[in-house]
């Protein structure tokens, strides 16, 4: 085999390889530890923990709260869509976590024949950028049905380091 066609089997086989990991990191929503009052998966990505009795951790609880506040009036209840934006349990669900990070800070805009989709960067605003995991974990709970529709029944304490990182992030 040519030298060529050995680089060109080596990086196909590096990409396949990476495509593989970033389809995990996606699909991956397992809780394996706590850091700060957040749990993460075992790829370092903010993640949800729901009990067996349904008491969700603050994080998720944090998040159905914040997205109320600022996502559903244009992305619907419950992250289910409206008439105005797509549903983004299901976008969660296809997109790995730095492409949502990217999206909300910078915003997006889809403008063609068919339609004309326009998502405002939202990087400048507190309410949404210091909660930006906590309304990623909700929606990811949301996405696969491990949360249902409305607010959490129960809901873990509030931990003292996620108070903390509150408090710096906003400035209090």
């Amino acid at each position: 085999m040519s030298k060529m066609r050995l680089l060109l089997a080596a990086g196909i086989a590096l990409t396949l390889g990476q495509s593989a990991v970033a389809q995990e990191e996606i699909t991956d929503t397992a809780a394996d530890y706590e850091e700060g009052g957040r749990w993460y998966t075992q790829h370092g990505i903010p993640t949800f923990k729901v009990e067996e009795d349904g008491t969700v951790d603050f994080a998720t609880f944090s998040g159905f709260r914040r997205y109320n506040a600022e996502c559903f009036q244009c992305h619907g209840p419950d992250g289910a869509g409206g008439s105005y934006a797509p549903a983004l349990q299901e976008s969660v669900m296809r997109l790995d976590y730095y492409e949502f990070q990217d999206i909300v800070v910078n915003g997006k805009q889809e403008v063609n024949a068919a339609q004309n989709l326009v998502m405002p960067a939202l990087g400048q605003n507190p309410n949404v950028m210091c909660y930006l995991d906590d309304i990623y974990t909700y929606l990811r709970a949301r996405g696969t049905d491990t949360v249902g529709r409305g607010r959490p029944a129960k809901k873990q304490d509030k931990p003292e380091a996620f108070s903390e990182a509150e408090d710096a992030c906003m400035g209090s």
